[in-house]
């Protein structure tokens, strides 16, 4: 899962309902040179609670996105509430308030799109709990273009509407409960290494 020119390994997760809780899962056990841009569902008039949550359990750095920041190794960040995060080529992040897709603002959907744009067949997509659509369309492109998708198992959702619709769109890579996730992409930095 290499990209030649930044040597980042990124990751991209996206999450609704129960959505918090699985994060709490995940994130916590990730550290190294991991990069995370994760999407989680928001109400848009208030503040976005994430990164007070997550800082002070997670060994990487926590961060709400900034337009035009590169993105760090080692580094995980939030979408705003109300704002869509994208990736862009040059392994930067961009902000848009470009209309809601499947009802929301930041969109999963967006961010894996976005994601296959900038990274082709490296990219690494994460679909978590969720009680929607947003996302499966996102993750089966990546699918389609050899990207990894990883989406939790249906049966271990909070709410396990998103996950299931994904499994009824494509094929994903991996189909895991969360501990096993985080095992996962726990090895993509050193599977980064080897390819070089």
């Amino acid at each position: 899962m290499l990209n030649e020119a930044n040597a980042l390994c990124v990751v991209v997760i996206g999450a609704s309902a129960g959505g918090v809780e699985a994060l709490g899962e995940i994130l916590p056990r990730l550290a190294g040179d991991l990069s995370i841009i994760v999407v989680v569902h928001l109400p848009p008039d208030k503040p976005s609670l994430l990164t007070s949550i997550f800082s002070p359990r997670c060994s990487l750095q926590v961060k709400e996105a900034e337009d035009k920041e590169p993105i760090a190794p080692g580094a995980i960040y939030f979408a705003p509430p109300d704002y869509h995060v994208l990736i862009e080529k040059n392994l930067h992040l961009a902000l848009s308030l470009d209309e809601p897709v499947h009802h929301s603002r930041p969109s999963i959907d967006v961010l894996f799109s976005s994601a296959l744009d900038a990274l082709g067949a490296n990219t690494i997509a994460v679909l978590l709990t969720g009680a929607n659509r947003d996302g499966v369309d996102g993750l089966a492109a990546i699918n389609a273009a050899g990207g990894t998708t990883i989406v939790q198992h249906p049966a271990h959702a909070q709410a396990p509407e998103m996950p299931s619709a994904a499994l009824r769109v494509c094929r994903p890579t991996h189909v895991l409960r969360l501990h096993a996730i985080a095992a996962l992409l726990g090895q993509f930095p050193q599977r980064q290494r080897d390819a070089r």
